[in-house]
């Protein structure tokens, strides 16, 4: 499939807002990536796609972890915002026929990071956080970190992360206390 594909699947499955903000994550993502020594064309591919089943029917995400054995922790069950992470990869991967284990593995943790996280995937969980349509309270430190340092900006995306979290009287997924502790030590 070619990037027109791929943007016409994505025009047909998410909100416009939903819809700008993968493209600009994509865009963001290649950016990292020509910046950092990552492949960027996998990486514009994996955050132009990483949302791909964001606006899904709960229907939808439950029945891609059924057909592909998916089962949930209790974690996961009770965040329905984590769902698009594992689903989508599941659906990039089974309906869209894309292999590309960086690519996938980007996907599934776009949202909870994970402990040897490659590249890619910090690519990925950073432009998610710092794309051009973001507006939240410490975007423009976290934009000032990601032309910094990777590292910092990952310390700080996944403190910001948790303390949210916390706030919110939220679970933390257990990848995203162990990506903060690996990235400590």
């Amino acid at each position: 499939m070619t990037i027109e594909e791929y943007k016409q699947i994505l025009r047909m499955r998410l909100k416009p807002d939903r819809y700008e903000h993968s493209l600009c994550v994509a865009d963001e993502a290649k950016r990292l990536a020509l910046k950092y020594g990552g492949d960027a064309d996998k990486c514009y591919l994996a955050g132009l796609l990483h949302d791909i089943t964001k606006n899904s029917p709960r229907e939808e995400h439950l029945q891609l972890f059924s057909d592909f054995g998916i089962i949930l922790s209790s974690v996961e069950s009770n965040a329905i915002k984590l769902w698009h992470a594992m689903s989508g990869t599941l659906f990039v991967e089974h309906k869209l026929g894309i292999t590309d284990k960086e690519i996938l593995t980007a996907i599934r943790y776009h949202t909870t990071a994970r402990a040897s996280m490659t590249l890619t995937d910090k690519i990925l969980y950073l432009a998610d956080f710092t794309s051009a349509d973001r507006d939240y309270d410490d975007v423009d430190v976290m934009r000032g970190l990601v032309d910094e340092s990777l590292e910092a900006a990952l310390r700080y995306a996944l403190s910001y992360s948790i303390v949210d979290l916390i706030n919110k009287g939220k679970p933390i997924h257990p990848d995203t206390l162990e990506a903060y502790n690996e990235i400590c030590l």
